[in-house]
Parts: C-alpha cells; sequence; structure tokens
C-alpha cells in the first residue's frame, strides 16, 4: 500500500466515525484540515487500544510500536502514513510518546470521577500540548485538560459501556456526570474546540435516546459554537 493510499485510509476510518465534520470543518482553515484530521485519526488509533476487547497484548504491543515511533518524529524520522504529514510539524511528540501508558490505564474501572479524572490528566496535558504546538493555540488551562478527559472518558464508555463506570454507579448515571464535569474550554485550539463540541452534543443525545448524530443545520449551528469558543 502507497503513503497516500495508507494516509486515505487512516482519515477514512476516522471520518467515518465522524461524519459530523464533513460540516465542521468548514470552519478550520483549508490550509490546517489534513493535518487536523490526521492528527486526529491518530489520537483515533489510541483510542482504538484503549478500548480493545478481549485479550490486550497484541493492542499493547501497538502501543509500544506507536511509542518508538513518536519518539522517531521528534528525530524527522516517521515510517507510519500519518507520519509524512504531522512529523514535519514541530510538536513535543515525545513527551506524547511518554504519555502513552495512560491509554492502558485508564482500561480499568475507576473508583470515582476525581479517580478517572487523576488518571488521565497526563495524557490530556501532553495532547493540549500538541495540538497548542500544531495549531498555534494559547497554552491549555485546566478547565482545558478537563474537558479533553471528559471527552476520552465518554469514548470509553461508548465502547466498554457499564465497565466504564465507576463501581455500583449505571451508564447512564455515569455518562450524566460526565456531561456535568465537562467544563467549556474556550482556551483550546479550534479544531479541539469543534471536536470536544460535537462529542459533548453526541453524549448529550445519548442520554436523550436521541440518535448520536444531528441534522445537518443543528450541526452548523454547534459547529459556529464551537468554533467561537461557545459552549
Amino acid at each position: 500500500m502507497s503513503d497516500s493510499a495508507g494516509l486515505d485510509n487512516f482519515i477514512g476510518k476516522w471520518r467515518t466515525r465522524w461524519p459530523e465534520w464533513q460540516v465542521a470543518e468548514t470552519f478550520i482553515p483549508a490550509t490546517q484540515r489534513q493535518a487536523v484530521v490526521a492528527w486526529f485519526a491518530l489520537l483515533q488509533e489510541f483510542e482504538d487500544i484503549m478500548n480493545v476487547d478481549g485479550d490486550p497484548l497484541p493492542a499493547d504491543a501497538k502501543l509500544g510500536w506507536w511509542a518508538q515511533e513518536l519518539r522517531d518524529w521528534s528525530q524527522q524520522r516517521s515510517r507510519h502514513p500519518l507520519g509524512r504529514v504531522l512529523e514535519p510539524l514541530k510538536a513535543p511528540w515525545a513527551e506524547l510518546a511518554e504519555a502513552l501508558p495512560v491509554v492502558q490505564l485508564i482500561r480499568r474501572q475507576p473508583g470515582s470521577l476525581d479517580d478517572a479524572m487523576a488518571q488521565f490528566a497526563p495524557f490530556a496535558r501532553v495532547v493540549a500540548k500538541v495540538e497548542a504546538a500544531l495549531f498555534d493555540a494559547a497554552a491549555p488551562d485546566a478547565h482545558g485538560h478537563q474537558a479533553l478527559a471528559a471527552q476520552w472518558l465518554a469514548s470509553r464508555a461508548e465502547a466498554a459501556g457499564a465497565a466504564a463506570a465507576p463501581v455500583g454507579m449505571e451508564l447512564p448515571a455515569w455518562r450524566a456526570l460526565l456531561l456535568k464535569a465537562w467544563p467549556p474550554a474556550p482556551g483550546l485550539s479550534r479544531p479541539r474546540r469543534l471536536w470536544l463540541r460535537l462529542a459533548r452534543l453526541r453524549l448529550k443525545r445519548e442520554l436523550a435516546g436521541e440518535r448520536p448524530v444531528a441534522k445537518p443545520l443543528a450541526l452548523l449551528w454547534h459547529s459556529w459554537r464551537g468554533a467561537s469558543g461557545g459552549r
């Protein structure tokens, strides 16, 4: 498979999972769009490893491969098709590599919301730092880190169901708690604000018993709000 075909495959997989982005990316400068979807596709690879079903050993081996790949990006070397887009961009790739073990830790059933947030905090901080570098955003604050953690924990809940919730808590109650703990984060990069907005909208719709993906007109309004920094 050529690098171009491989890149299209990974980006296409992410776009299939997030069809809302076809509307949302209208608010992203055209010059940034390929880097944005390549970055989000990379994060989806880590989410898939986090949400692996069954024997985790192959997924953990893949995570180890990614850690080395990211360290190589810091030395201007890449093997993965996504690296052809992302590696030339200056970002703390080695720091991201060091934070990857959090992806394994978050599989554990948390004791509480605070426990889950604390487990994820190191990874959230590095992801926000990478995005600030990639998309020329300000350094994120604690609210930005918490919003990132809430998005990942919502993804974990979608994949793992009740096993993602604290012991003794039903899944709907856990999702409602995540939604309540999900702060506005206007200081994050515009691409992240948009994705956060879409993910939070999905969570709200799931709690309401509606289909996760909203209609195009609603998506356009929510995307505009996300791009402008509104909640």
